[in-house]
C-alpha cells in the first residue's frame, strides 16, 4: 500500500480516538489535494452504479435457506474464485454436487483460512484452531 496513504489513514484515525469511520475517510478525501482523492470515484453517475452493484452482491452473500425440518440455515449462493473475474456467484448446491467445483470451494475455504490464519496469528487462542487447519491441509495434499 502506498506509504501516503497509510500516513494519512492513520492521521485520521489518530484525530478520532483511535476510530477509522469510513464516512469520515471519505470526507478527508474529497480535497483533490488529499492522498486519498484518486482512490475514490467522484462521478456519482458512476459512483451510484458500483454502489448498486455492490448493493447486488452483498445480497445475494446474505441470502440464506433453512434446511426443510430443521433450524440449520445454510448459504445459498457462493462465489469461486475461478468466477470473480466476472463478480460471478454459483448455486451452492450445484457447487457441492460436482466434484471440481466443489474442490475449487475446498481451495478457496483453505486460502481464506489462511488469510484467518495471517491476521488472527498474534492470538494465542487461537493455536489449535491454527493447527486443525494446517492438519486438513497436509490430508489435502496427501
Amino acid at each position: 500500500m502506498n506509504p501516503k496513504v497509510v500516513s494519512e489513514l492513520r492521521r485520521i484515525a489518530e484525530e478520532n480516538d483511535g476510530i477509522l469511520q469510513p464516512e469520515t475517510v471519505v470526507d478527508e478525501a474529497r480535497p483533490v489535494s488529499s492522498p486519498l482523492h484518486s482512490r475514490f470515484e467522484w462521478d456519482n453517475s458512476i459512483a451510484g452504479q458500483k454502489h448498486r452493484i455492490w448493493q447486488a452482491r452483498h445480497l445475494i452473500r446474505v441470502v440464506v435457506e433453512v434446511l426443510p425440518g430443521t433450524k440449520i440455515s445454510h448459504d445459498v449462493f457462493v462465489s469461486l474464485t475461478t468466477d470473480r473475474r466476472e463478480g460471478g456467484y454459483r448455486i451452492m448446491a450445484d457447487v457441492l454436487s460436482e466434484a471440481e467445483m466443489r474442490n475449487q470451494l475446498l481451495r478457496d475455504a483453505l486460502n481464506e483460512l489462511e488469510l484467518f490464519r495471517e491476521k488472527y496469528n498474534r492470538l494465542k487462542e487461537l493455536v489449535e484452531v491454527f493447527k486443525a487447519i494446517k492438519k486438513v491441509k497436509r490430508r489435502r495434499k496427501k
